[in-house]
């Protein structure tokens, strides 16, 4: 009631917290007047995160706009709290970019020990010249003890070339497009896993050509990504918070930051 956002127990040891990420986003021109933390969600956010540490719970959050599409200050500020409470997040699921990726948090002291991961999810809109998508996870269950984690992710994509040539009537055929840690693979779905994934990728031509096909549900655009371009993409894996040139610098890009920043902001379809 006061802001769209809330939380709420699923079962004994987890607890989902619901954002709302209008409070965050780019286009929102009523944060020009507050874009630190609007209408308090951050700071009821770590009394949540609080009560669960203190519970012993475990939290999955859930948000439409992932926090590196988000305003600079609220997106620093969501880091530093993921940051802090990396032992009782088990969990980050995001949309809103109509693509198949993920976003990488690290420890702020050294920027270079992975302690979360933003997970973000295909859409089932065919926005723009896609296949509609979407992806079922495999979460640990709910017994004493459980971490609650991710533990894999499955892809199942519509193909919308061959669904449009079949005659009316016909039922749409969805089909499994990828196992995450089968197609990459993860020997788990932590965010070190993930991390060692992104690394892999800079020397690995056809692993990175591989997640550039999953990214775009199976219809990639007609333009190779190469070079620049993919320079861009494994930056933006990394990076869980906006504008940090950091946390870029470990991937050894041939590009200036704010050349990479430009690349990544032209093919953002939100």
């Amino acid at each position: 009631r006061a802001g769209g956002f809330y939380t709420a127990q699923v079962w004994p040891g987890l607890r989902l917290v619901s954002l709302n990420m209008n409070f965050c986003s780019q286009a929102n021109f009523w944060l020009l007047i507050n874009a630190t933390d609007p209408a308090g969600q951050l700071q009821w956010l770590m009394g949540v995160l609080a009560d669960a540490e203190r519970d012993g719970e475990k939290v999955h959050i859930i948000g439409h706009i992932p926090p590196a599409h988000c305003l600079r200050s609220w997106s620093w500020n969501y880091y530093r709290i993921v940051s802090r409470f990396e032992g009782t997040i088990a969990a980050q699921f995001f949309g809103h970019t109509h693509l198949d990726e993920f976003e990488l948090f690290y420890d702020e002291e050294t920027l270079s020990r992975p302690v979360s991961i933003a997970f973000v999810a295909p859409s089932v809109t065919t926005y723009i010249n896609l296949n509609p998508g979407y992806r079922v996870y495999e979460v640990a269950g709910s017994y004493p003890g459980s971490s609650h984690a991710v533990l894999d992710h499955e892809t199942f994509v519509l193909n919308l070339t061959e669904a449009n040539a079949a005659p009316p009537g016909t039922t749409p055929r969805w089909r499994r497009l990828y196992s995450a840690r089968e197609a990459y693979g993860l020997p788990a779905a932590f965010p070190a896993d993930w991390d060692r994934l992104v690394r892999r990728m800079q020397d690995d031509e056809p692993l990175f050509q591989l997640f550039w096909f999953h990214l775009h549900k199976g219809h990639p655009p007609r333009e190779p990504c190469s070079g620049p371009c993919k320079a861009a993409l494994l930056c933006a894996l990394r990076s869980g918070r906006a504008a940090d040139p950091e946390l870029c610098r470990p991937l050894r890009p041939a590009l200036p930051f704010p050349r990479i920043q430009e690349l990544w902001q032209q093919r953002r379809l939100c």
